[in-house]
């Protein structure tokens, strides 16, 4: 059958705006989605905190040097000591959920036999922190974004090293702390011996536990159950 051009122009035109018409809740969905962090499941009160602990007791956010005598703490971000240049923490304080402590205290305990032991740079952090952390970075593949939130932030995340127990100091690693070169990858090969050995020593001893090395910092480990817990806002001077 014949149809003039003009109306096979029309029909034409009435299917496209019917395809437009379909796919916009598509098209707008992908482009202005609701925020991730905006439907997160983030603790930020401590009656929340508590109602958690009181359903499940390793929800607790223990408190590491009370937990594991001797442990060293060198909390940067209660200092301006740090990548962002600031004092982002009021008190030098490590929180982790119990599962986690207890780890740390075998592991603490296992180092000792050896002469060794931990020191701890940060561990439980603040959802706020997060959120300043990525605002500033200069470089975000080093922080956590917060539409997904940080282990840290579970509670289930610590950085730390090794230091010897005779003399105090730190054991030997690729960088310092909060480094953003590339030694600071678990898996960078172009290193001293004697360090990567004490590297490998310390993953290896931390997988050990239940803990998995981050690739881009060697001093960054997420406890495996890590999935358990949520993400959590309150300060330290509140726990």
């Amino acid at each position: 059958m014949w149809y003039p051009i003009s109306s096979m122009l029309c029909h034409c035109r009435i299917l496209f705006v019917l395809s437009l018409l379909l796919l916009y809740p598509l098209i707008s969905q992908g482009q202005s989605g609701p925020d991730t962090a905006a439907v997160l499941k983030i603790i930020g009160s401590q009656r929340e905190y508590m109602a958690s602990v009181k359903a499940n007791p390793n929800n607790r956010l223990v408190e590491i040097q009370k937990a594991i005598p001797g442990i060293v703490l060198d909390i940067r971000y209660a200092t301006k000591n740090n990548f962002m240049k600031q004092l982002m923490y009021q008190q030098a304080r490590a929180f982790a959920r119990k599962p986690v402590v207890d780890q740390l205290r075998s592991i603490q305990m296992e180092l000792k036999s050896k002469g060794y032991g931990l020191k701890i740079y940060d561990a439980y952090r603040p959802y706020a922190i997060t959120v300043a952390f990525y605002k500033k970075a200069s470089n975000k593949a080093f922080v956590a974004n917060p539409k997904t939130g940080s282990k840290h932030n579970r509670g289930c995340a610590v950085d730390l090293s090794l230091i010897d127990l005779k003399t105090g100091k730190d054991i030997e690693m690729p960088t310092p702390y909060d480094s953003f070169e590339p030694q600071a990858s678990a898996s960078f090969a172009g290193l001293p011996e004697a360090v990567m050995k004490n590297r490998d020593f310390l993953i290896a001893i931390m997988r050990k536990h239940g803990f998995r090395v981050i690739p881009k910092e060697w001093w960054h480990f997420d406890f495996t159950g890590w999935r358990n817990y949520d993400l959590m806002d309150i300060p330290f001077e509140k726990l």
